[in-house]
């Protein structure tokens, strides 16, 4: 059923009850203006006959019958559309006009009108008594007025008022059909435009222009965001469908060769049980060289994909200091024979993803353990953590052989090792990812000896409340395949 169907009917059932509870309403005040109008007017009749009554008491108390004819014209003149009745110590002396049957008992008069009920009637009476100034004149003067005349007003206006309920339905629903289907012009306008939405086409958009309806203009914008909340979600899914897609082809593609490699190995294991300890031996360590390579590629994958899955409200306020100094302890415990030197400043906070700087801060140091030392020599490393500005910098300063400047920017691309590297070729990828995930930026900067690695991430403060905004977030799988679009800052 339309909505302006559905208001009319209810205005049509309503409006009438409405109508009717005004109606009753008035109809109690009408009948109680009309009732006082009536005990006005027997007021106003008495005032005017009381002069008369007392001469006609006075002159049926004198005998004098012709005084008494015309003092009872004179009476009944004044009384008009009332009833009239004056009664003596002797009897009735005048009876005029609508009145109860003169032998049924009247109430005490007091001056005030009372309701009398007689013969099926229902009579507005006022007895009022009368003292003349001569001795022995006294008597009651009576009026009477039919409650049957207030009845029937207030009846006639009753059956106006039923009339009035009865004619307002169909009016009354009209009028709110063609008001309604008015009103929900805009809420028709808006439902077109969503009908024609579809998801499957892409970026769905409503185009709403303000309407003035506040309702329906509220609507669009509950619609709006809606839509906006299905995009993105529909953006996440499909992004991590994306990295679920190219974290299967690259872990397929790199694993490949050591799975080979190990398979192999088996082969020959199994083939040759007699082979001597020392070759059995030798065997066995490629096996479980291979087996760590896998560990770690499958270890750094799964960390790209997290990272290429984080979103902004992981973002936290992160204590830098102590995550470079845990992570150097982990160094020098890991490699006690390594001079690791470590110069940070106290108190320096970042906001970003705990987990990803710490892997960050980590695979920097790890490069520097494989990669940052001569062969035949222990690892020296120095790390330098301080504020420029208002950013925090990270470096890593080995004593290898270095990075060649033309290699510089290649040595962050996924899968970029050097010949004979035991690493997964995606260490510096991740400090890479992480960087640009933190708005941050990492390059090779010039150095005398070795390679000098330098990490930049913004200092967290006031304007840092929140992690970045979706939009500002970096392209979710590009760090499985595709360009390296990460900000390097120029050497």
């Amino acid at each position: 059923m339309r909505l302006s169907t559905r208001i009319a009917l209810v205005t049509m059932a309503l409006v009438p009850v409405v109508v009717l509870g005004a109606g009753l309403l008035l109809l109690g005040l009408v009948a109680r203006d009309l009732s006082a109008a009536q005990d006005a007017t027997l007021r106003q009749r008495a005032a005017a006959a009381l002069p008369d009554t007392r001469q006609l008491l006075r002159a049926a108390a004198q005998d004098r019958t012709g005084v008494e004819r015309s003092r009872g014209r004179s009476l009944a003149a004044s009384t008009l559309d009332v009833g009239v009745r004056v009664v003596s110590d002797g009897g009735v002396l005048l009876a005029e006009g609508p009145q109860p049957d003169p032998g049924l008992g009247l109430p005490q008069p007091t001056g005030d009108p009372v309701s009398f009920r007689a013969g099926g009637a229902t009579w507005r009476v006022l007895g009022q008594p009368v003292t003349g100034l001569s001795a022995g004149v006294h008597g009651q003067l009576w009026l009477f007025a039919p409650a049957s005349v207030v009845r029937g007003q207030t009846a006639a206006v009753r059956r106006r008022m039923l009339l009035a309920a009865l004619l307002a339905v169909p009016v009354s629903g009209a009028l709110a059909w063609v008001a309604a289907e008015g009103a929900a012009r805009p809420l028709r306008r808006l439902q077109q435009r969503t009908s024609g939405l579809d998801p499957r086409t892409g970026g769905t958009r409503l185009d709403h222009r303000p309407s003035g309806v506040a309702e329906v203009d509220d609507l669009a914008a509950t619609l709006q965001t809606a839509l906006t909340r299905y995009d993105e979600q529909a953006r996440r899914t499909e992004e991590a469908l994306a990295t679920a897609r190219t974290f299967a082809s690259a872990a397929s593609h790199e694993l490949r060769t050591p799975l080979m490699s190990m398979r192999t190995d088996l082969d020959v294991l199994g083939a040759h049980p007699g082979l001597d300890a020392g070759e059995r031996a030798q065997i066995v360590s490629e096996l479980q060289d291979e087996h760590a390579r896998v560990v770690a590629l499958l270890t750094a994958l799964q960390q790209l994909a997290r990272g290429d899955l984080v979103e902004s409200e992981d973002f936290r306020d992160v204590e830098l200091t102590e995550l470079v100094d845990t992570a150097v302890l982990a160094l020098r415990r890991r490699l006690p024979e390594a001079r690791v030197e470590l110069r940070a400043a106290a108190g320096l906070r970042v906001r970003g993803w705990e987990p990803g700087l710490r892997i960050a801060v980590e695979n920097l140091l790890a490069n520097a353990a494989v990669h940052g030392c001569r062969p035949g020599e222990p690892l020296f490393c120095e790390v330098e953590l301080g504020a420029d500005g208002n950013q925090a910098r990270l470096v890593v300063q080995d004593a290898g052989p270095g990075v060649p400047e033309a290699e510089r920017e290649a040595v962050f691309e996924r899968f970029r090792r050097r010949p004979g590297s035991p690493g997964s070729g995606l260490g510096l990828t991740l400090v890479a990812q992480q960087a640009a995930l933190h708005r941050g930026s990492v390059r090779i900067a010039p150095s005398a000896r070795g390679a000098r690695f330098e990490l930049r991430l913004p200092l967290a403060g006031p304007g840092a409340a929140e992690g970045p905004a979706a939009a500002e977030l970096p392209e979710r799988g590009r760090w499985f395949g595709g360009p390296q679009g990460f900000h390097k800052e120029p050497s």
